[in-house]
């Protein structure tokens, strides 16, 4: 490339403009300079260059000076240079030492390179001469490509450790069996483990960015905005009992503990619980506190009862012998009959108390149950009168249990005794036994029963019926809701009492107005009989897909077992909680309803009265009964015969087995 031309004035001043520069920057001056140092005009000639330009780029200096700055940058960088040292030319106030600008240099056969240059001027009467310092920097982008290679693999690896620890950590959040609920500072749901599906039955999707008061039922509503609130302050809430409600509608029992969740800075932006499901442990409580009720009563009755048997037996014998030395019939007489009615109370009252506490000697015998129950129908008919029907229904030609025959009568005949007192009026006393398999799904919703096969004894009648209230603390001892001289509040703790010594379990159905079943579950002896089969398989069962349940139960518990059985052979099941809500369900269902699975009593509207509604609607529906009376009671009740029961509590065998033959 030759010079530029210079000619005229043009030439004359850009002359000038070079003697200065050779005048003022002298090459022992710009030779010290460790840089590569261009002079150039305000056109972008260069004036002037050290050697350290000579060795960086390549040129002579000869063949740099006269030639436009230009030819020491690549092509596709001149427009930038060129837009810098007009911008510095042109604000004389940035006339100054700049920092270093990054562009690129052009060798002379052809390579580039990264440089660093700083702009100066230098002002003459012929205009500003701008000189470039040069850097090459090749070496330190190197090194800091190189500090950015090892930043980016630091930053990838930290990044990954990190991914599997917050992995790691959230497997472990959602490996826990305890609800674990993040949550902003409003009560808005953030995080939802797998534990809280579990306990709580709602979807993680169900249930994030709705508010965390949808778990608190009515009467509680208040506690969570107390909570939240003592969180904003900084405060933890620690094994805090409470009452939660499920998808299902189930009130379940929670121990809960809150801590605050802070940033990076130490504000507190939310909350974490863990929740705990105690429900099953209250229910135990309750069964130990029931059994510390009664052990105390039966110490009591056991301490005293020796001393008090040998105080009623001089009674018994005085009166005894008082007969024999008043012959005559009349007021002594009669007196002395009372004497000895009054001391068979007592002595039986101090049978009572010791046999609800398990402290009465048991004799357990093997026997037949049916056989059993036959002999203590014979006693019934006398007891319960003229006015009541007392029907026995062996549902099993064999019921072998290991049991104590007396104490096995005292059950039937306390349980007799109650259903008389509920039927003033006269009725039906119903006595029936079948056998039952229960699985480890059954006896995990019905602790603390185990696995295994069980004979059953329903005593029923069609009497008054009980409140739940009532209900409640039927077992407790001297509890009665019989008039004063009527009752001891002792039969019923005597039943449970032995019901629990001979290895059983004992429920009790009952609504007012609707009459009481007693089911009592003991362990069946047929192998100890000799009549033991081969053991029980479940049978086969054709899946359910493309057929719709409606499933109506006011119980949320039973409900929710149901639909999990259901559900699991591929049923759709559609839940209601009442004969409205089916009502509702069922006109508003686009799909054809295959079978209405409901219980008989419920509150509002019965089972029967919703099975007339649908039938009207849905003549092609089959419907199945579901009652915790037994059969015999239930038709009493308003059914007619033939129709089809299934008997709570049930397996999911009897379930599906029921199911199956009521579906064609």
């Amino acid at each position: 490339m030759s010079p530029i031309d210079l000619r005229d004035g043009a030439e004359g001043s850009a002359s000038r403009l070079r003697n200065l520069a050779a005048t003022l920057l002298s090459p022992s001056l710009l030779e010290a300079i460790p840089d590569a140092i261009v002079a150039v005009s305000q056109q972008g000639i260069i004036l002037q260059a050290n050697s350290q330009t000579e060795s960086m780029f390549g040129y002579a200096r000869e063949e740099l000076i006269g030639q436009p700055i230009e030819i020491l940058v690549p092509e596709s960088f001149r427009d930038q240079h060129r837009h810098h040292r007009d911008q510095f030319v042109e604000q004389p106030k940035a006339r100054r030492m700049g920092p270093g600008l990054d562009l690129r240099g052009r060798r002379r056969d052809g390579s580039e390179f990264p440089v660093e240059i700083s702009l100066s001027p230098l002002e003459t009467d012929d205009g500003i001469v701008v000189l470039s310092a040069i850097r090459d920097v090749s070496e330190r982008k190197r090194i800091e490509a190189e500090l950015q290679r090892v930043h980016h693999e630091l930053s990838e690896r930290m990044d990954r450790q990190l991914w599997e620890y917050q992995h790691r950590l959230s497997l472990i959040v959602d490996s826990s069996q305890d609800a674990i609920i993040g949550k902003n500072l409003d009560g808005t749901i953030t995080h939802w483990n797998k534990g809280a599906e579990h306990i709580y039955g709602y979807e993680a999707d169900e249930v994030i960015g709705r508010s965390i008061t949808l778990l608190a039922p009515v009467d509680r509503k208040d506690e969570i905005p107390r909570m939240l609130e003592s969180i904003r302050n900084g405060q933890r809430v620690e094994h805090f009992e409470t009452v939660r409600v499920a998808k299902d509608g189930r009130r379940l029992h929670v121990a809960i503990s809150i801590s605050p969740i802070r940033d990076a800075t130490g504000e507190i932006v939310g909350a974490s619980t863990i929740a705990r499901n105690i429900t099953a442990q209250k229910k135990a409580e309750d069964q130990l506190r029931q059994s510390q009720k009664m052990e105390a009563v039966g110490r009591l009755a056991g301490g005293i009862s020796h001393d008090f048997n040998n105080i009623l037996g001089i009674i018994t014998m005085c009166a005894e012998l008082l007969r024999t030395h008043v012959a005559s019939e009349g007021l002594p007489q009669e007196l002395i009959g009372h004497i000895r009615d009054a001391s068979k109370r007592g002595a039986a009252l101090t049978r009572q108390l010791v046999a609800f506490s398990r402290k009465q000697p048991s004799q357990p015998k093997l026997l037949d149950l049916n056989d059993r129950l036959r002999e203590v129908c014979k006693l019934l008919r006398p007891l319960m009168g003229d006015d009541v029907s007392v029907q026995l229904l062996p549902r099993s030609e064999l019921a072998f249990v290991r049991a104590d025959p007396s104490q096995l009568d005292q059950i039937v005949l306390n349980l007799a005794v109650n259903s008389r007192d509920a039927m003033p009026q006269g009725g039906k006393f119903i006595i029936e036994t079948a056998t039952s398999e229960f699985d480890e799904d059954f006896v995990r919703q019905h602790p603390p029963m185990k696995p295994g096969r069980y004979v059953m004894l329903a005593v029923s009648d069609n009497g008054a019926g009980m409140t739940d209230a009532t209900r409640a603390r039927i077992f407790e001892p001297f509890f009665t809701t019989k008039e004063m001289g009527r009752g001891t509040g002792l039969g019923l703790a005597t039943v449970y009492g032995i019901v629990q010594q001979s290895g059983g379990h004992i429920w009790v159905y009952s609504e007012p107005g609707r009459g009481t079943t007693f089911k009592v579950y003991l362990p069946c002896a047929d192998a100890e009989a000799g009549m033991a089969g081969e053991p029980q398989q479940e049978p086969e069962f054709r899946r359910g897909e493309g057929t719709t349940i409606l499933l109506v139960e006011d119980d949320p518990v039973i409900r929710r077992l149901a639909q999990r059985m259901l559900d699991s052979q591929g049923y759709a099941v559609i839940e209601a909680e009442d004969g409205k809500s089916a009502v509702a369900q069922a006109q508003s269902c686009p799909d054809h309803i295959n079978l209405v699975l409901t219980d008989v009593v419920m509150h509002g509207m019965s089972g029967p009265e919703l099975v007339l509604r649908l039938m009207e609607s849905h003549p092609e529906t089959k419907f199945l009964y579901m009652s915790g009376y037994t059969g015999e009671l239930v038709m009493d009740n308003g059914l007619g015969e033939g129709i089809a029961l299934l008997e709570k509590p049930f397996t999911r065998a009897e379930l599906l087995s029921s199911v199956q033959a009521v579906l064609p």
